[in-house]
Formats: structure tokens, C-alpha cells, sequence
């Protein structure tokens, strides 16, 4: 008696395929990225390293990871080296132009993507035409007419610069993002009794949240960092932002590298804690006000 058999064939496994030579150049730009990653990231490394040394140690030299890693360093470029007022006028610097730039472009990119007026298209490329203009070639104007104001040193010398010179960029994303709103729900408001004062309020600056704080951290990092117009504007060391203050670091007789890099930890550290916590945001922000 013959039985049959109701094993199923076991199926058969492709072989493996060698390589492909696309596999291996990623491989080979993966390896290239990851050594480009190390060399750029080394020096920030170096920085946080050197902060928590003392003297002595910096001077000896040694491994990347101190041996013995101290919290003195940075306390005596806080309190002894006068860091916290340098702090405070960079915090109220930013502040002050973070705050000016959001409500002055936010209104204008509003204007731009939804009123009519004449003259827009060509205002508009005006001000983005105004990227391609290197900063540095308005510097002596700029100082010329603060010292005709009256605010040439003061901390306003360098709010009016930084709000005026992040007009371009900041335009054009919030023109961006506001086209992305439906036009739909303008409407709908405009049937409801409501004003236009209240539309751009109410119903268009919720939607575009991630599109004001894009604005609001492309305006913060470069105002924290800027060194270049507070050097020449500001003259009173009292004045001072954190960047003046690293000047006063190393242009010391003999330069402590230990806090020398603590005082540049504590510029760096306040505007990568907030990219980080932002960082969400700031790219749904992008893609909005591209694909608007």
C-alpha cells in the first residue's frame, strides 16, 4: 500500500548576493561621516575637558578626561571674573530682540501671504534680495547712525541692528507658512463679525507656531553669539555680553585656559540646551514654511 506523503517542501532560500557596489560606497561614506563627526565634535570635547581642570593641570597637559575634574573653575569664572553681568546683558539683548523680531515679522509675513496691496511682489523681493548683502558692509553705517541717535553703546545700539538685519530670512519663512493656512478659515472668521487685527491673532498665529519659533531660535543663537557689532558698539565693560567677556578672558597677560574655556562653556551651553528642546519645532517650522 503506497502512502503519500504531506510533508510541505521546505522553500528555498535565495542565495546571498554579493556586495553590490552602491552597498559599499555607502559604507565608505559612512565611515568618512563618523571620522568627520570625531574631528568636529574633538575641539567641543576639548572645551568641556578643559573647564573642569584646574591650572596646573591645563598646563601639564594630559588625557581628555581629567584626572582630577573640578566644579572651582567654573564657579571662579562666575562670580570672581564678573560673568553673571555679562550674562544678564546677553540674556536681556536676546530677549529683546527675539521678542521685537516675532511680533514685527510675524505681522509682515502676514501681510505679505494674505493682504493685497500694491507694490507687494516687488517689496517683498526686496527684502529677500536683502540675504545676499554680507553684514559687514553695513557696519560703518549702522555705527554712524546710532552715534547720530544717541544709542551708540547701549545695549538698544544692538537690538535695532540684530532685529533689522534678521528681516530677510525671517519674511520670508513667515510669508511661507502663512500661505500654508487655508484661506477657508480667514473667510469663515470674516463671516463671524471678526477683525483683522483678531483673524491674525486667533485664527493665523496658533497655526503657525513652529514657523514663530523657527523665527524665534534663528534670531536667539546668532544674537547670543554675535561678536563682531558689540565690539564695536559697546565700550563700557558694564555693558558687556558674554562674548565681550571671553575678549576680556583671553586678553589677559597670562590667559587661564581653564576659564578661559568655562567661560565659553557657559556661552555655549544656555543656546544648545534650547536648540534641543526646540528642535521639534524648529523643523516642523522649516518644512512648513518651505512646502508653503
Amino acid at each position: 500500500m503506497t502512502t503519500i506523503s504531506t510533508a510541505r517542501p521546505r522553500p528555498v532560500r535565495p542565495a546571498r548576493r554579493a556586495p553590490s557596489g552602491r552597498s559599499s560606497a555607502r559604507i565608505v561614506v559612512g565611515v568618512l561621516l563618523t571620522l568627520y563627526a570625531l574631528v568636529s565634535v574633538y575641539p567641543f570635547l576639548w572645551m568641556v575637558s578643559t573647564a573642569f581642570k584646574d591650572q596646573v593641570e591645563v598646563v601639564r597637559g594630559g588625557h581628555l578626561i581629567p584626572d582630577h575634574p573640578t566644579l572651582q573653575t567654573l564657579v571662579d569664572t562666575w562670580n570672581e571674573l564678573h560673568f553673571f553681568d555679562f550674562f544678564v546683558n546677553s540674556v536681556l539683548v536676546t530677549l529683546y530682540t527675539v521678542v521685537l523680531t516675532v511680533v514685527f515679522y510675524a505681522a509682515a509675513g502676514y501681510a505679505f501671504a494674505v493682504l493685497r496691496f500694491p507694490g507687494r511682489g516687488a517689496l517683498q523681493k526686496l527684502f529677500v534680495s536683502l540675504l545676499f548683502v554680507p553684514g559687514v558692509t553695513v557696519m560703518l553705517p549702522i555705527v554712524l547712525l546710532e552715534n547720530k541717535m544717541g544709542i551708540l553703546g547701549t545695549h538698544w545700539g544692538l537690538v535695532l541692528p540684530f532685529v533689522n538685519g534678521g528681516a530677510p530670512l525671517s519674511i520670508l519663512l513667515m510669508t511661507g507658512a502663512f500661505s500654508a493656512v487655508p484661506t477657508e478659515l480667514r473667510d469663515s472668521a470674516r463671516v463671524d463679525g471678526a477683525g483683522e487685527l483678531r483673524i491674525f491673532t486667533q485664527v493665523h498665529l496658533p497655526l503657525v507656531r513652529p514657523a514663530l519659533i523657527t523665527v524665534a531660535l534663528l534670531t536667539a543663537i546668532p544674537t547670543w553669539n554675535e561678536y563682531l557689532l558689540t565690539r564695536v558698539s559697546l565700550n563700557d565693560p558694564s555693558q558687556y555680553t558674554l562674548p565681550l567677556g571671553l575678549q576680556v578672558l583671553s586678553s589677559e597677560n597670562v590667559p587661564h585656559y581653564n576659564n578661559l574655556m568655562a567661560g565659553a562653556l557657559i556661552v555655549v551651553v544656555p543656546v544648545v540646551l534650547l536648540f534641543l528642546s526646540l528642535q521639534k519645532y524648529f523643523v516642523n517650522g522649516l518644512v512648513g514654511a518651505v512646502k508653503g
